[in-house]
């Protein structure tokens, strides 16, 4: 389901919240999906508990999960909401950019370059 790369500067718990976060805004993991539970999740990764646990309150305080006490953590029908907010935000930076008289091709630098850091 998910992998870590040892090397990377990027701290493990972040990682995991951005591969599931990804999984999440991607819709290979739907609204209802149940996720593992952090002790199978940790195991399965070889990290320390605590270390899924922070990734899934991350998770959940953006609201793209919900930890339903001994049902686990589902992802949230927020997800979805997460999705559909960001289409708005792209559908108005387009029309800033057509206002602007950038081309497809500048605005599309300029999204990558905000996207990258």
């Amino acid at each position: 389901m998910l992998s870590l790369d040892p090397a990377s500067t990027v701290p493990p718990y972040e990682q995991v919240r951005s591969q599931l976060a990804r999984k999440i805004t991607d819709r290979e993991l739907a609204a209802g999906a149940r996720l593992p539970t952090v002790r199978a999740l940790a195991a399965d990764l070889g990290i320390a508990v605590n270390t899924v646990a922070r990734a899934y309150r991350e998770l959940e305080e953006a609201g793209l999960v919900e930890t339903r006490g001994r049902a686990g953590t589902v992802v949230s029908a927020a997800g979805e909401r997460s999705r559909e907010k960001v289409l708005r935000a792209a559908r108005a930076y387009a029309a800033t950019a057509r206002e602007q008289g950038l081309t497809a091709e500048e605005a599309l630098e300029i999204a990558r370059a905000a996207l990258a850091g």
